[in-house]
């Protein structure tokens, strides 16, 4: 039996044609992405629950348990809708990083010294000492210059005290977010996109800072820093979750692991 099995596996392997591996890769290619794309995310749980249910699709078809199938066979109907709902955000910035012409270039790579990032954090440390409002938003793969472009050029340097006078207060551009790109500050005074939901709480509705970082982790794979100007507290958005309350470590630990 075990030799037949064999046999017919060596069979089905010298039929596969060209067509049949490049299918495989492409196939392999969506689910990895998909997969990286909602790593870390309350997605995640959400797709091995669908996993399961998929699993129990087939235990019941093969075991004959009629009722139990028939049931779960009445939710795959709406499969493809729930998957489209419970998605929509992840969907949004896979075909978002798709259509970016930053897609196909190397995973974020530190070019940056280590003094210039040491100066970003010291800038964020300063701001937060100060209850200084800030939003910076740190591209990654996918391009933010739809961003960047309805703000203010600055295509300079990143340095503390740059960063610091960008927010401080009466100044033209303290209102609006500062992207970064690698070392450079690209632009400021930039608006960016609110989320169109998001369960914060009531009590951040007039945050619009918190918010539009919420609004653009879940529309790119930026990482996005808010300081409050109420608590001098540092957050941290990124793929749609909110981190609140860290110091200047963990706010360097986060970065680091999510750009790379």
């Amino acid at each position: 039996m075990f030799s037949n099995t064999i046999s017919d596996v060596i069979t089905s392997l010298k039929g596969i044609t060209l067509g049949d591996f490049l299918d495989i890769l492409l196939v392999a290619f969506i689910l990895y992405s998909f997969f990286r794309l909602i790593k870390d995310t309350k997605a995640y749980q959400m797709a091995i629950g669908l996993g399961i249910v998929l699993l129990l699709f087939v235990i019941t078809d093969v075991g004959k348990l009629y009722v139990s199938h028939q049931i779960i066979r009445g939710f795959a109907n709406f499969f493809i809708i729930a998957v489209i709902i419970l998605f929509q955000g992840e969907i949004r910035r896979f075909l978002t990083a798709l259509g970016s012409q930053s897609y196909f270039r190397k995973r974020f790579s530190i070019k940056t010294t280590a003094e210039q990032f040491e100066d970003f954090y010291q800038a964020v440390d300063y701001l937060a000492a100060h209850k200084i409002g800030a939003l910076i938003a740190f591209e990654k793969e996918v391009s933010l210059n739809s961003y960047a472009d309805r703000g203010t050029p600055i295509d300079a340097v990143l340095t503390k005290d740059l960063l610091v006078s960008l927010f401080f207060p009466n100044s033209p551009l303290h209102d609006g977010a500062v992207i970064l790109r690698e070392n450079k500050i690209v632009a400021a005074g930039c608006l960016l996109p609110l989320p169109a939901q998001h369960t914060l709480g009531e009590h951040f509705q007039t945050r619009t800072r918190h918010l539009a970082a919420l609004g653009l982790s879940q529309e790119t794979d930026a990482a996005v820093i808010i300081v409050s100007e109420e608590t001098g507290t540092i957050s941290l958005a990124v793929e749609a979750n909110l981190e609140r309350g860290l110091d200047k470590e963990q706010l360097k630990n986060r970065l680091q692991a999510h750009l790379g």
